[in-house]
């Protein structure tokens, strides 16, 4: 439950309000429920507590890695006094798209060196692979705006005076948030509608390809703000100007050394028989002559070389057509279905943000900008509400050697692994309900029961696309007036699911006052059905101290003997059981995914802490491995050629031990 909301402002909005929810204007855009909007902007942004998950270095810089979503995360950032210099977001396009974790299949580290020796090939169709639903970018457009702009709101109350911000879209929405940014950020501070080719081409017949993204570049003030020229590398037509070479091979063009037509006029006088108005004085001429930077043309002329390997590059213009997305050979690449090339960051964080500033991205994502900043010299702020977007980003910062905390705010988003998963299987999670065709798309369905007959079932968004995260006067209310008239007229009674809840007491008091169906609203904490979706995974291990081969002193290694996760299990048995049934129906051979009596081939990362055996604090990772889909490990965030044996060893003795599986779940065993 929410502790207390941190005002977005002191005061009302000041801006260039085309939406009419605070200015007053002739020029509105009118959408419906945008007036839910402003009672959410007048109350806040609701407060949670965060727990410290983890400390990777002395962090003396702030760095933060956040799971949770915007508001929580900027709610905690102002009330904390945190303000942030630049930000970048990749938030969802409302593209309607459905996005997919690919999840690797690791080798058996009981045959992986076996099969090594005989060199066999490591990237064999053994490695197999299915998909896991992350989630799915499907809204009706108003709620979206509001969500947007809500998230905008937040955003800005911590940005610093000078900071900037990048708004990365499409074509779905991204007019529209232009509208929003107008008002919240104000139109005279709108710098730049950056056009970023992400694409080559697209087949589609029948319409022009889209093969571009739009990013939209607002500041938070009209004059101080940082900005720093940044160069693109020039094209063909370009380069082929420097056509002529020196002897060592140096390319130049000719460049005008005449100032005739400049203001200010020129250098009157003969150089070599060739009299003319110059740019230079004599003395600067004989100096470029004497450096061999001059060229005398055919005619008697005097011109200058222009060396391309002195140039810059070109500076950049709101076109980006020179960056290319991450293709599937790239060694940035970490196969997360959004992922964005670095070098749209480098760009973006070089020209916005000096060294030392903070960079923030609240739909972080892979984990890009984090990376890219931390590499660039800034300091950085990551969050997102989705368990792999914070693992793959701590992976990632923990081989580019960058000290962070990892923060888990407590607004309801830990209860469940994977939001779009949890959100499939809640109607076989409740029970009793069932499907109801007499009700509408807002209802999951009813429960039955003897004294009140069907009693529809509402549930909150677990997906993050609204705010029925939190059930508070707004929403209630909306339920109410909105969801409820088109029940069944023999409905008695309605239950309403929560995850999280403003005042219990003030929204029953709500209710009272404003329920005028005659239908009865039973409250209900999801919390108790989602904590049988949380289940931790089992492994049987062994610790002791070892001398391995070459090494002159003992370590203290931990082997694990067997491993098992029941969602994988479920989640692998679902694979193949569609796989069979596609397979059948097609007239073609299935191979199913199978798993040893070990499972060892589950797990993608191992990490032991030597400091502490206490559950209740932050995790410090003493030593660990990151098991790639081939087998070969990445120690401590090195990169090596070794194939994980099932061991982890540690110079200390460990206390406790942690295991993700290949979906992301996290288990902490006690050693």
């Amino acid at each position: 439950m929410a502790v207390r909301y941190i005002p977005y402002y002191p005061d009302t909005l000041e801006g260039q309000a085309l939406l009419d929810n605070f200015v007053r204007t002739q020029r509105i855009l009118k959408y419906r429920e945008n007036g839910e909007i402003k009672q959410h902007i007048m109350r806040g942004m609701p407060y949670y507590e965060p727990t410290l998950r983890e400390r990777v270095g002395k962090n003396e810089n702030g760095n933060l890695v956040m799971r949770g979503d915007c508001l929580s995360a900027c709610a905690y950032l102002k009330d904390k006094g945190q303000k942030v210099d630049l930000v970048y977001i990749d938030p969802p396009f409302a593209s309607g798209a459905d996005y997919a974790k690919k999840v690797y299949v690791r080798r058996n580290p009981k045959i992986a060196n076996a099969l090594k020796a005989a060199e066999q090939d490591l990237n064999s169709d053994e490695m197999r692979t299915f998909e896991e639903k992350m989630y799915g970018d499907i809204w009706d457009k108003e709620r979206y705006l509001n969500w947007m702009y809500e998230n905008l709101m937040a955003i800005r109350s911590v940005m610093s005076d000078n900071a900037s911000i990048y708004v990365h879209l499409d074509y779905h929405i991204g007019h529209y948030v232009k509208i929003l940014m107008d008002e919240i950020f104000g139109e005279d501070n709108f710098r730049n509608e950056i056009i970023w080719k992400r694409a080559t081409a697209h087949s589609d017949a029948a319409f022009f390809g889209n093969n571009f993204d739009t990013i939209y570049f607002y500041t938070k003030s009209q004059i101080d703000y940082v900005f720093n020229t940044t160069y693109q590398s020039y094209d063909e037509s370009y380069l082929a100007r420097f056509s002529q070479s020196d002897p060592d091979g140096r390319k130049w063009d000719s460049g005008n050394l005449t100032a005739k037509g400049l203001q200010g006029g020129g250098y009157d006088y003969v150089y070599k028989g060739c009299h003319s108005l110059w740019r230079m004085p004599l003395e600067t001429m004989k100096r470029l002559d004497e450096e061999g930077r001059l060229h005398f043309t055919k005619n008697g002329g005097i011109r200058s070389k222009v060396y391309l390997d002195e140039l810059p590059g070109m500076p950049a213009q709101s076109l980006w057509t020179d960056i290319n997305a991450v293709n599937s050979q790239a060694g940035e690449r970490v196969d997360y279905a959004t992922q964005k090339p670095e070098a749209l960051l480098e760009r973006i964080i070089n020209a916005s943000s000096n060294k030392g500033m903070v960079v923030a991205d609240f739909f972080g994502g892979s984990g890009v900008t984090a990376a890219v900043a931390n590499r660039l010299g800034r300091r950085f702020i990551h969050c997102d509400v989705g368990i792999n977007s914070i693992e793959t980003t701590r992976d990632r910062l923990i081989k580019g050697n960058a000290e962070l905390d990892i923060l888990d705010i407590n607004d309801g988003v830990a209860l469940f692994r994977n939001p779009a998963q949890t959100m499939d299987k809640l109607q076989s999670l409740i029970q009793g309900l069932h499907t109801d065709k007499t009700l509408g798309k807002q209802w999951a369905g009813s429960i039955s029961d003897t004294k009140y007959g069907n009693m529809p079932v509402w549930l909150p968004d677990l997906k993050g696309k609204s705010f029925s995260r939190m059930l508070d006067n707004v929403l209630i209310n909306k339920i109410i007036r909105e969801d409820m008239p088109d029940l069944p007229d023999d409905t008695k009674k309605v239950i309403v699911y929560y995850i999280d809840i403003d005042d219990e007491k003030e929204i029953q008091q709500f209710i009272h006052d404003n329920n005028d169906t005659g239908v009865e609203i039973e409250l209900r904490d999801l919390k108790n059905v989602l904590d049988n979706v949380v289940m931790d995974d089992k492994a049987e291990f062994t610790v002791a101290e070892v001398q391995t081969d070459g090494e002159c002193f003992k370590v203290w290694q931990t082997r694990i003997d067997r491993f098992f996760s029941d969602r994988v299990d479920r989640t692998i048995k679902e694979f193949n059981l569609k796989g069979e049934q596609q397979a059948l129906k097609g007239h073609k051979k299935f191979v199913p995914i199978s798993i040893s009596e070990e499972g060892l081939e589950t797990i993608e990362f191992l990490s032991l802490d030597c400091t502490t055996a206490d559950f209740t604090a932050p995790w410090h990772s003493s030593s660990e491995i990151l098991i790639d889909r081939l087998g070969y490990v990445r120690q401590n965030g090195k990169e090596t050629k070794k194939l994980w044996d099932g061991t982890i060893n540690s110079d200390e003795r460990p206390l406790r031990l942690k295991i993700r599986n290949i979906c992301g779940d996290e288990t902490i065993f006690g050693i």
